[in-house]
């Protein structure tokens, strides 16, 4: 049981406060939010198979069944050094309790995506009562983008299948082609990179584990590192200045510069866009990217290092 008490320790070193705590507070995601969304998803990869790897050996520990499938193929050198078959009387708790926290994530995980589907059905079926009727011999289906008569502008993107665009006639009315240009490309960009995926992810996480901070700053960081990466998409295709000025229109009825915690995101997405931070250097990137990438390796390491220690 060594190998889950280190894989416990990872854990509790990568959900600790301290860890997720740094990357709030680090400027550099401000830069580069691709990158780190990318930072944010391999640090909760990497504590979800520290636990799964965990709920594996403690299980092949306590059930004799469990460890004689999982080990079949291996010579008996290799099930020696996993040491199993003397569990002490706790791993049997602690395998229920990982037990657990895994049937509460999957469920957590459940509820998010059936609670996203039965909203979505409900979106749509109000834009279909909300949508024009289209004149007599035109095909019923609608398109990729749907115009809704409306005073206020706004633009959304509703993801699902088959995914739509929606915008208002007050967006089409108050913004300017190159402006319009910038929100549509804004939208596109979040159905490109399925941030309603992550954003469903987080989300989950957060509130089946409340407590726990990784999980707690994984969901407010989800959804701010979206809207940047998305207007960085838009900006770069559009400009910079031309998607702050999209962005004050589509929200000045909202108080887009509004000191409201509800709001105050969209300032700082405006500022950001106002004076765009520098991009970090390429190696930069790069560097950070595959560092980050390598760090869910750490639980296989762990698991598989007596195994494969025996084997040597």
């Amino acid at each position: 049981m060594t190998v889950c008490l280190l894989l416990l320790s990872v854990v509790a070193l990568t959900a600790a406060l301290p860890a997720p705590r740094a990357l709030t507070r680090a400027t550099w995601p401000d830069r580069e939010p691709v990158v780190a969304l990318w930072v944010w998803q391999c640090l909760v990869a990497t504590v979800l198979l520290c636990c799964l790897a965990a709920l594996v050996l403690g299980t092949t520990a306590v059930f004799h069944t469990v460890r004689d499938r999982v080990f079949a193929p291996a010579p008996p050198s290799v099930t020696a050094a996993y040491d199993l078959s003397s569990a002490p009387v706790w791993a049997a708790a602690l395998t229920v309790l990982l037990a657990c926290g895994a049937a509460w994530t999957t469920a957590m995980l459940a509820r998010e995506l059936v609670e996203a589907r039965r909203s979505r059905g409900q979106a749509r079926a109000q834009l279909r009562e909300r949508a024009p009727d289209l004149p007599a011999g035109l095909p019923a289906a609608r398109g990729p983008m749907l115009v809704l008569e409306d005073e206020y502008p706004d633009a959304w993107w509703m993801p699902g299948h088959p995914p739509q665009l929606v915008v208002t006639t007050g967006a089409l009315q108050r913004l300017t082609d190159h402006q319009l240009d910038a929100v549509l490309t804004h939208e596109r960009g979040h159905a490109r990179a399925h941030h309603d995926w992550l954003l469903h992810l987080s989300t989950a996480l957060a509130t089946g584990f409340p407590r726990v901070p990784l999980f707690a700053h994984f969901c407010d960081q989800t959804h701010r590192l979206v809207e940047l990466a998305a207007d960085d998409t838009a900006s770069r295709r559009c400009g910079h200045l031309t998607t702050a000025l999209a962005l004050i229109e589509l929200n000045q009825h909202r108080g887009v510069l509004s000191c409201d915690s509800s709001r105050r995101l969209l300032g700082e997405r405006v500022n950001r866009l106002l004076e765009p931070p520098p991009r970090l250097l390429r190696r930069h990137r790069a560097l950070t990217t595959t560092v980050a990438a390598l760090v869910p390796l750490l639980p296989l390491l762990i698991t598989f290092a007596p195994g494969l220690t025996a084997l040597s």
